[in-house]
């Protein structure tokens, strides 16, 4: 008589219920009414009766093309992410580099990496407030040391030039995330299969050998995972420019997430635009994801892929004719 199994396949189903239902009600749904929302004419503190425009596309049509606002936040996140990414992917993986050497054998590896990864478990108003005392004007620490070593004869007011205050912006991003960004890349190199290492170490393979043609192609997915969520950080960048700055000076330091914040809360209460701002960043991030992914793909599986492909068309073919 046949044993009937057991299935426990059900009781996966149960476990994923509850996020399935918060993913729907707190995320996907939110998403679906604020594209709907930039079709519309939705304005105004007091609730109105919402009707979809003669010409849907005309809030997004007014951003990209009539607003310099928008287009100057789209410009300032872009250079803001590069200035902080760049240097905190290269430190990153110099310290990886660092603390993964077997041969370095460094001591206090784990006091190391807690110093360096506790600028991310600070706040961003603790921050904020933090470089606005180091660059104050007339007097601050920054500017005390400056005059100290002679480099400078009268006070700089750093955060009201453009150049400097994008700077600092981008710098404390980089010092905040860094240290993020070497944990993740340290875990994926203990993820990598030792005897690979070994054997680069019996054919003679030096450190940078080692790192530039195992450790860096090991680690092409995790690469992947940081570019990716860096990028959507950057592109949503909103607490330290909006509690440093407040997006100046001149606009400077003003981002899409700001921007967005601005037309929906701030006086004006477009809601319409700021939805419509949302989508165009949605748009962009999902382009931009799909460019790296497209990039940093595997290409000899994707060649083998390919190869398969061909050679069941060909059997496929072959089938036919006989």
């Amino acid at each position: 008589m046949r044993r009937k199994g057991v299935n426990y396949s059900k009781f996966g189903y149960i476990f994923t219920f509850p996020f399935v239902l918060a993913f729907l009600i707190f995320s996907l749904y939110p998403i679906l009414y604020t594209a709907f929302i930039g079709f519309t004419n939705m304005q105004g503190l007091i609730p109105k009766p919402i009707h979809v425009l003669d010409n849907p596309f005309q809030n997004f049509k007014d951003l990209l093309f009539d607003n310099p606002s928008f287009r100057k936040s789209l410009i300032n996140t872009g250079v803001l992410w590069i200035l902080n990414f760049v240097p905190q992917i290269i430190l990153a993986l110099l310290l990886t580099a660092w603390f993964t050497n077997v041969r370095l054998n460094i001591k206090g590896k784990g006091l190391f990496k807690v110093l360096l990864y506790m600028p991310n478990i600070i706040t961003a108003s603790t921050i904020a407030v933090l470089f606005s005392t180091l660059f104050a004007y007339p007097v601050g620490p920054v500017n005390s040391f400056f005059d100290m070593m002679g480099w400078s004869h009268a006070p700089i007011n750093f955060l009201q030039d453009k150049s400097t205050a994008r700077g600092i912006v981008a710098f404390i991003q980089f010092w905040m995330w860094y240290g993020n960004t070497m944990i993740i890349l340290i875990a994926g190199v203990m993820g990598i299969n030792p005897a690979l290492f070994e054997s680069a170490a019996i054919d003679g393979a030096n450190g940078f050998q080692t790192f530039f043609r195992i450790t860096l192609p090991s680690l092409r997915t995790i690469l992947l995972f940081t570019l990716i969520t860096s990028m959507v950080g950057g592109l949503t960048m909103f607490d330290i420019p909006q509690l440093f700055l407040a997006g100046g000076p001149d606009d400077s330091t003003l981002t899409t997430s700001m921007f967005i914040y601005g037309q929906a809360f701030k006086g004006s209460y477009l809601y319409n635009r700021a939805a419509a701002a949302s989508m165009i960043m949605f748009v962009i991030s999902g382009v931009l994801s799909g460019f790296l992914f497209y990039l940093m793909r595997d290409r000899d599986e994707a060649k083998l892929k390919k190869a398969q492909k061909t050679y069941r068309k060909a059997v496929k073919a072959a089938v036919r004719e006989v």
